[in-house]
């Protein structure tokens, strides 16, 4: 690198740190951690630009009605991400997917009913960079499918398939209730955990809200209803970004509207190119060297989160998948009804 490219960088670097902790001192005072996340009364429409590979919940149906004196079956759920197309590839990573199974004793009907994006990762991840248009364009809503049958096959031969559970009919019907209300409000896919260090007890400062964390609403919510679950170890996947403190800069329109910051707007259209999709092997490589040169070399990442910005600056060992167990929650008998 030249003499002068470093110190147009340096002062680059200098001048963004001085707009970002200027940005970050007007909500100082609001800082909670880790940021709640936020929720909204309706679904927006989604955008004709955002399109899927795959089909959202192609065989998608409302949840049943089950008779009160059912006993229904709870499974855990668990396959490698893509298993359908990779097999085990990214099991052995363990870049898993979770969802719960329900079986009807009265009917003998199976149920399945996860949480994914209704636009696949990449889309949620990153955004696009659409020509005329300044800001960057997120596809990033996610949403719970629910539809009839498990697909034993593809959950048992790289993953789980595990009783956890029984509950009654009511219980069920509660648990639809509650996630009726769950989906139409927490509507973002939200894939990264950021946090201070892999220190266990270190502060975090951003929750991932992913297919995992709505299996653990679930369970948490059946538990409250009463739910016993049996003493079985559940991990689950967590992509980690690691940071020191988050400094906010502000939403869409803050940055990048007519009275926005046109420097720090460049700087994250600029940070997040890279990361678009690739055409050629040539491109990927290319985009991968400078992806490395700004999150590892420069310490910097741009998070979108509550549909506001981020700055992190980011520090060793950067970024962690991690398989982490959280147990099952603990249920009363006596309120289960035993």
């Amino acid at each position: 690198m030249g003499a002068a490219r470093l110190y147009q960088r340096r002062l680059l670097l200098l001048l963004l740190a001085w707009a970002l902790c200027f940005a970050g001192g007007l909500r100082s005072a609001q800082r909670r951690w880790p940021v709640p996340y936020r929720r909204f009364d309706y679904r927006p429409k989604t955008d004709p630009y955002c399109q899927a590979r795959y089909t959202f919940c192609p065989t998608g149906s409302a949840i049943p009605l089950m008779k009160e004196k059912d006993v229904i079956e709870v499974y855990r759920l668990q396959a490698p991400v893509w298993e359908f197309k990779y097999g085990d590839l990214l099991g052995h990573l363990k870049i898993m997917h979770d969802a719960v199974g329900f079986r009807s004793s009265l009917t003998g009907k199976n149920y399945t009913m996860e949480w994914y994006e209704l636009f696949q990762l990449g889309n949620c991840t990153f955004p696009h960079l659409r020509p005329g248009m300044d800001a960057p364009f997120w596809c990033n809503q996610g949403a719970a499918c629910f539809y009839e049958g498990i697909d034993d096959a593809h959950w048992k031969e790289n993953g789980t398939l595990v009783l956890v559970t029984t509950v009654s009919g009511t219980m069920f019907n509660e648990m639809a209730k509650w996630v009726k209300y769950d989906n139409e409000t927490g509507i973002y896919y939200e894939t990264w955990t950021v946090q201070a260090s892999p220190d266990k007890q270190s502060v975090v400062w951003f929750d991932s809200y992913e297919c995992s964390k709505f299996i653990l609403r679930t369970y948490q919510k059946l538990a409250d209803l009463g739910a016993v679950f049996n003493k079985i170890q559940t991990n689950y996947t967590s992509i980690i970004l690691f940071s020191g403190e988050p400094i906010y800069l502000g939403n869409e329109t803050s940055i990048f509207g007519p009275l926005g910051n046109k420097t720090l707007a460049a700087a994250i259209r600029d940070f997040y190119y890279p990361f678009k999709p690739h055409q050629t092997i040539r491109e990927f490589f290319v985009d991968l060297l400078k992806i490395i040169d700004r999150v590892i070399l420069d310490h910097q990442f741009y998070l979108f989160y509550n549909l506001e910005y981020w700055f992190l600056p980011m520090k060793s060992p950067y970024l962690k998948i991690i398989y982490e167990e959280v147990p099952l929650p603990n249920g009363s008998k006596t309120s289960f009804g035993l």
